[in-house]
């Protein structure tokens, strides 16, 4: 059986392991097996820069044993996902994981600055501090988009509903 990382800023929601729960129980619906960050068993001993690490080491040997990853995209503390979500689908496209995202809105990145946040200078789109938005028709940074098999449209089990057609289609 295939497994899947589920990666999001959803470890930092009130309800965190319910959501994991929730999500490992779909997975076994599409016929996967879900592995959620939360599931990992640390003691929260040591530093604070001890534990931190513990959990990057957890969170990583994880990733190496998933098949797949399925990504919550949405932003997170901004317009941008979650930091630790970006890096961990980097990693495991370095790594040669499928990865899928999913995201509520999957408009175009630069559709989601009022004119109240943008300027324009030179034919460019910049935001509030000068910098350039870039407009390749991706809701996210092209470094992750391109990255990934998919951005779906919706919810966790949309993103794994497209899996389970993509691997229906194979």
């Amino acid at each position: 059986m295939k497994k899947i990382y589920i990666a999001g800023p959803d470890v930092f929601e009130a309800d965190a392991k319910e959501r994991g729960e929730r999500y490992k129980k779909l997975c076994m619906q599409y016929g996967y097996e879900g592995l959620f960050p939360l599931d990992n068993e640390i003691a929260f001993c040591g530093s604070p820069n001890e534990v931190a690490c513990t959990i990057f080491k957890a969170n990583v040997e994880m990733i190496d044993a998933c098949d797949i990853v399925i990504a919550n995209l949405n932003p997170f503390r901004g317009k941008e996902s979650d930091s630790g979500t970006v890096w961990e689908c980097g990693y495991a496209y370095a790594k040669g994981k499928e990865v899928y995202g999913y995201m509520q809105n999957v408009r175009n990145y630069k559709e989601r600055f009022s004119e109240e946040e943008t300027q324009k200078e030179g034919g460019r789109l910049l935001d509030v501090d000068g910098k350039i938005i870039e407009d390749f028709g991706y809701p996210l940074n092209l470094m992750i988009a391109c990255s990934v098999q998919k951005i779906v449209a919706g919810s966790f089990e949309d993103a794994l509903k497209e899996l389970h057609a993509q691997s229906s289609r194979s």
